[in-house]
């Protein structure tokens, strides 16, 4: 009724089932793991020095310009090359300006570089100024630079009553 070899067939074919489910996960298509993956960041785009653009630009991402642009740039870190020339508004998270910037400039963080050329008004939250840097215009810090296209207008003054004239002696 119980016999060895029957013994020895069972505990040989009970290994072979489990090592058949061990390489289960690693046979596993790829698209279940893309899911569960963080994502990377994608990189900087890139403007090359040869490169001139007529027109805005737009993105969440980061962009570095080497070339020219003649237009608004709007970003989330926004580099400017040593060679590069921005002819426009910039709106940026970060700001870095090694090249010339003729317009206004807004931006959470914004710092000019020893070579930087800016020509325009700096609307930021924090700034920094290397020793060389070029700059002519007006600075101004607000708590959020990105929130409005333009500075607050300053409280115009209401028209004085005659109640509130000081009496002038003559």
């Amino acid at each position: 009724m119980f016999s060895k070899s029957k013994i020895n067939e069972t505990a040989s074919k009970q290994p072979e089932a489990e090592t058949a489910r061990a390489p289960e996960p690693a046979t596993r298509p790829s698209g279940d793991f893309a899911a569960t993956a963080p994502k990377a960041k994608p990189p900087a785009s890139a403007l090359s020095s040869d490169l001139t653009i007529t027109g805005n630009l737009k993105t969440t991402g980061d962009i570095q310009v080497e070339g020219t642009v003649e237009g608004d740039i709007r970003a989330h870190l926004l580099t400017v090359g040593e060679g590069a020339t921005i002819r426009g508004e910039i709106v940026a998270d970060d700001i870095v300006i090694n090249g010339r910037v003729i317009g206004r400039v807004r931006g959470l963080k914004v710092r000019l570089t020893s070579s930087a050329r800016v020509e325009g008004d700096i609307i930021h939250k924090t700034i920094a100024i290397e020793s060389g840097a070029h700059f002519e215009g007006s600075v101004q810090r607000q708590e959020d630079p990105l929130s409005s296209g333009k500075p607050a207008a300053p409280a115009q003054p209401r028209p004085a009553t005659q109640q509130q004239q000081p009496a002038i002696d003559s």
